[in-house]
């Protein structure tokens, strides 16, 4: 092989090496080592609501003591009363308002007085999606209900779990943010963000985020 021969192919292979070594993906980090450089996507667009009363359940989810109190989950608290006012405007549109209670399921644990269920409105069911393991999708289809409000705490087990597990059984679902709490803003806006845009598409579609003054019947 002559020297200009050998020179080209030497020029081909350092091409070739620089080609691959551009081309290469670089390593890449997981989510927890970029955990502090990840920035939030905007705020949801909160939308108004007209609802049909009587195709249309409000679910009050786990609002009991102990666990929503001032010592424990004021951000529950602080919701007590956009319930109640939600709570009051249903029962006047006819609306079906239908109760959870975890553990043993004690009516008379509810968050606030005001907020009492009233007979055969309540049921008790331990896990995040309220329709496991209780009548609750049999309540809905007897009433012939076609939406669903979903309130409650926590944010990301109830309001994600009921709320998926109603929009993957049809029902329109209707999610008030300021009808739901956690033990901090985080898990109030993940559970928002879920059910807005990051949670799957059979779920997202069904979904409305609003305020509670936003839904009138």
């Amino acid at each position: 092989m002559n020297r200009e021969s050998l020179v080209r192919r030497s020029c081909a292979a350092i091409v070739l090496g620089l080609t691959v070594l551009n081309i290469a993906p670089a390593p890449a980090a997981d989510v927890i080592a970029e955990w502090g450089t990840v920035k939030a996507p905007p705020a949801p667009e909160l939308k108004p609501v007209k609802l049909d009363g009587k195709t249309t359940a409000l679910l009050i989810l786990d609002l009991q003591k102990p666990s929503c109190t001032m010592q424990r989950r004021v951000r529950c608290v602080d919701t007590i009363p956009k319930v109640k006012k939600l709570m009051d405007a249903a029962r006047a549109a006819g609306a079906t308002v239908i109760y959870s209670f975890a553990g043993a399921g004690d009516p008379h644990e509810t968050a606030d007085p005001g907020l009492a269920p009233r007979d055969g409105e309540w049921m008790a069911q331990r896990g995040p999606d309220k329709f496991l393991g209780s009548d609750l999708e049999k309540r809905l289809k007897d009433k012939g209900i076609k939406t669903v409000i979903v309130t409650g705490s926590s944010a990301q087990g109830v309001v994600i779990g009921t709320g998926s597990g109603a929009a993957q059984r049809g029902y329109k679902v209707i999610v008030p943010v300021d009808g739901m709490s956690s033990d901090d803003a985080y898990a109030e806006q993940y559970a928002a963000w879920h059910m807005y845009k990051g949670g799957p598409a059979v779920v997202t579609d069904q979904t409305t985020l609003t305020r509670s003054d936003m839904i009138s019947f």
